[in-house]
């Protein structure tokens, strides 16, 4: 059996936990649950597993990792957007 069907299988499931975060955030439009430091240690973290698959050829952590990226700079995104939005 090959390896990388773990690697695979971590990536979809770490990958997918942040989906219910985006959506709740984009459907309610408020993310101040949402600690800006851990998304920016979290964010920072990510980006230096792309740099860890990257140098290792590691296919399956590249490819969760830019997605993990992509789904935490959105939700980076709104939580920003949305603070600058609701204060009054």
């Amino acid at each position: 059996m090959n390896v990388d069907i773990y690697g695979y299988f971590a990536a979809i499931l770490t990958t997918a936990a942040f989906l219910p975060q985006l959506i709740k955030t984009l459907k309610t439009k408020k993310a101040d649950d949402v600690s800006l430091i851990t998304l920016i240690m979290f964010i920072t973290g990510v980006l230096s597993w792309i740099i860890y698959g990257y140098e290792i050829s590691s296919t399956p952590i590249l490819i969760a990792n830019f997605i993990t990226l992509i789904l935490n700079l959105m939700i980076l995104i709104s939580k920003l957007y949305f603070s600058k939005n609701h204060s009054y």
